[in-house]
């Protein structure tokens, strides 16, 4: 399809259908693009023609992505993390590296091919692991700190890698003599090209330090917002070009840039200026990588191609896991470790492109390296969903029936269910008071830490009537659930009313939607999540605009009174979608005229007993 506007529909359209279906059956964003470039590129429905050209102007959303990560790494922090980056990210690319290295000289190829290769396959996809972690809410994870250090060491590596290959050609005078030209240095010797590109890093680095912080103050006291968009972007789009100039990688140059300009007092500017581009072209990116498969070279070398990518799949999951291991990941995180970062990254296109500039390998071996990496990128992520719905639930299973459930030795009169960050704060709340519980809680790493910790928590599952009866419910006056999952706290509250119909349960509710199913089964004790934060937040708000603390405590706890009231009423109508939202707004109207009547009543304007500093002036004045 030719023309710009035409494909940008199809780009569009294409991403609507299949990211949410993707995102719907659970696979994230990242596979959604994946198949959504598939089914319009070149060898399926053939919306677009040329899948390298499509991946040229996509890398793009690599470059911002580079720049945007760049931002967030200030040189003091990157000291801070020189541990993570060197033991765990240095070990992965050098052990991958040899790995690939040797395995690949042992099929018969050059050893300037081999290490080629070897070098641009122990990469890994920045762009996929990162967006997946955010996804899952995993960055400052065990699993997410340890994948960002591998990640930052590859970035970096980029350099290097980038760097040596000119020098490759020096090393057999036969390679580069069928090289094309396509940039300002591809007729100089191999020796001049590697220093015109440290020349050309050079350079970005004293641009950011001495020229794009004045250029960035000059354009931010016109105070046109569209104008700092435009120095953003000419600082990124500029870089990229300097970068192509030189034959190295623009997404490279843009995350030293961003480096370097992390300390710069217009970095947060910067990144929500940038961020909305970032999201839209890496979203093309992928859905070029998807549209590059190339199909016809697949079918025509499948088990060679399917053999190579799972073979690089394997070796460096092997490799990572050793990794997690010698860092003590439990094993399900170990696994979401070494899977995550199993497939080749997007830098391995740009060195494929270079390595064919130079004349390292031909067409025929770029195209095939190309397949592969792009299946890669394509099979882990559908690996991973594989490993979050199936595997890893089942590891958790097998390894919480491996370990007995333990003997209770003291029974108190409140029973404590699950001691994650919401339950630990109520039981360390209640303790405090003179309150002590008995806390169970079925994740054994969390028991086994607890423990470690000082606090006395037993091993179990909640829904089990022997441990409940172990647990002496039967004797016990509260049971509190501070447990998320919606299913576990429903068949808790059924064992409740069949087995202890005199114990009051108290429940925790992710929602309204958890709470009006709660309150269906008859439960009176049902605390949202969210509610007391968010009134807290706004008691904060209004105390800060000037209102009496007395008069902001009454008026939250009228607004979580009829909060609560207008749940009651609600409940009848949720299957009811017009009527539910008629009775909303009309409680809406209500609440706000009640809180109206509230603050406009004359006592509210002696409402400073509890404030600090009219107690101070009221002692001083006496």
């Amino acid at each position: 399809m030719e023309g710009f506007l035409p494909q940008a529909v199809v780009y569009i359209l294409a991403a609507i259908i299949c990211v949410p279906i993707a995102k719907k059956l659970g696979m994230g964003s990242v596979l959604g693009y994946l198949i959504a470039g598939i089914v319009i590129g070149p060898y399926l429905l053939g919306f677009l023609s040329e899948g390298e050209d499509i991946m040229h102007k996509a890398e793009f959303g690599v470059v911002m992505m580079l720049f945007l990560i760049g931002l967030e790494l200030e040189p003091k922090n990157l000291w801070k993390m020189r541990e993570l980056i060197l033991r765990v990210g240095l070990s992965q690319v050098l052990i991958s590296s040899v790995l690939l290295f040797l395995i690949v000289i042992a099929l018969g190829f050059s050893w300037q091919v081999s290490l080629t290769i070897g070098l641009s396959m122990a990469l890994s996809s920045t762009a996929i692991v990162l967006q997946s972690l955010k996804e899952k809410n995993q960055m400052d994870s065990p699993v997410g700190k340890l994948s960002f250090g591998v990640l930052l060491m590859q970035d970096i590596a980029v350099i290097p890698i980038l760097a040596v290959l000119p020098l490759l050609v020096v090393a057999n005078e036969g390679l580069g003599q069928g090289a094309e030209s396509h940039g300002l240095i591809d007729n100089f010797p191999a020796w001049a090209q590697t220093l015109f590109i440290f020349g050309a890093i050079g350079l970005v680095i004293l641009l950011g330090r001495y020229a794009f912080g004045p250029l960035l103050n000059l354009v931010s006291k016109t105070r046109l917002r569209e104008l700092f968009t435009a120095s953003a972007l000419l600082i990124v789009v500029g870089i990229a070009l300097l970068m192509e100039f030189v034959g190295l990688s623009p997404a490279l140059g843009t995350f030293l840039a961003g480096v370097i300009l992390a300390n710069s007092p217009y970095k947060h500017a910067l990144e929500s200026d940038l961020d909305p581009f970032k999201g839209l072209l890496l979203g093309l990116f992928f859905m070029a990588v998807g549209a590059t498969i190339n199909f016809n070279l697949i079918f025509s070398n499948a088990t060679a191609i399917l053999s190579a990518t799972l073979g690089v799949i394997i070796l460096k999951s092997i490799v990572l896991l050793a990794i997690g291991w010698k860092k003590k990941l439990p094993a399900s995180q170990n696994l979401s470790f070494a899977i995550g970062l199993a497939q080749v990254g997007e830098f391995s296109f740009v060195t494929y492109a270079f390595a064919s500039q130079l004349g390292i390998f031909d067409s025929e071996i770029s195209d095939f390296l190309m397949a592969i990496t792009a299946l890669s990128m394509t099979i882990t992520p559908l690996i991973s969903v594989l490993l979050d719905k199936v595997v890893l639930p089942q590891m958790d299973r097998v390894k919480e029936e491996e370990k007995e459930m333990d003997d209770i030795e003291m029974k108190r009169n409140v029973i404590l269910l699950g001691f994650a960050h919401f339950g630990s704060t109520l039981g360390r709340f209640l303790r405090a008071n003179g309150i002590e519980a008995t806390v169970l809680d079925y994740n054994p790493d969390r028991v086994d830490f607890l423990r470690k910790m000082g606090f006395k928590v037993y091993f179990g599952d909640a829904t089990r009537l022997d441990l409940l009866q172990a647990a002496g419910a039967e004797e016990a006056d509260i049971i509190i659930s501070a447990i998320k999952d919606a299913e576990t706290n429903i068949k808790l509250v059924e064992l409740c009313k069949k087995h202890f119909p005199k114990i009051k349960v108290m429940i925790r509710a992710k929602n309204r939607v958890d709470a009006y199913e709660l309150m269906e089964m008859g439960v009176d004790n049902i605390y949202r999540e969210h509610l007391d934060t968010s009134i807290r937040m706004g008691e904060d708000v209004l105390k800060k605009l000037g209102f009496r603390a007395h008069t902001v405590h009454r008026l939250a706890q009228s607004f979580k009174e009829h909060d609560e009231s207008a749940m009651k009423v609600l409940v009848n109508y949720k299957n009811d979608e017009k009527e539910y939202i008629s009775k909303v707004k009309l409680q809406i109207e209500m609440q706000e005229a009640l809180l109206s009547g509230e603050l406009s009543r004359k006592f509210s304007l002696n409402d400073h007993a509890w404030d600090s500093d009219s107690m101070k002036k009221t002692v001083k004045e006496s």
